[in-house]
């Protein structure tokens, strides 16, 4: 049987393994394996976002809300997302440590599950009102070139 503390161990470890593992020395920078995955061209980055999902697995397992989870799914996609671009993406591993995150989000939900599940709420509202925002934009932007283009046509 698998003790609480085992499995937020457990998660600790892979998230330092993904995201600071590794000092740069002469410097406070720390790297991990992730930013690494991301340099095999063609899956590395998903290779990278299976492994931190054993991090959302542990939050299901531990009885974490909903919203809290999507947050942290949110984190991962973020990562592998951005971290996808060549190159530039590969930086933003570097910066970002969404397993990092994620685990404080998982250790702070521990400590004050309400305020976790409230803050990952608003957050959650907040990005859905910006990509409804986003989404309006594209649309004006497509109806008002598609107005220029029918005007240059007629």
């Amino acid at each position: 049987m698998t003790r609480p503390d085992d499995d937020l161990r457990r998660a600790r470890a892979l998230a330092r393994a993904l995201d600071t593992a590794i000092g740069i020395p002469g410097t406070r920078l720390r790297i991990g394996l992730d930013p690494i995955l991301g340099l095999i061209p063609g899956g590395g980055d998903a290779v990278g976002a299976l492994l931190s999902g054993y991090i959302v697995l542990i939050a299901t397992r531990r009885g974490v809300p909903a919203p809290v989870i999507w947050r942290m799914l949110g984190n991962i996609g973020v990562d592998t997302l951005f971290g996808s671009v060549p190159i530039l993406g590969d930086l933003f591993d570097v910066a970002y440590k969404s397993n990092i995150k994620n685990v404080e989000l998982l250790e702070r939900h521990a400590a004050q599950p309400a305020a976790v599940e409230r803050n990952s709420r608003r957050l959650g509202y907040a990005v859905i009102a910006l990509l409804a925002l986003f989404l309006a934009l594209v649309v004006v932007g497509g109806v008002l070139v598609a107005r220029l283009v029918w005007r240059a046509l007629t």
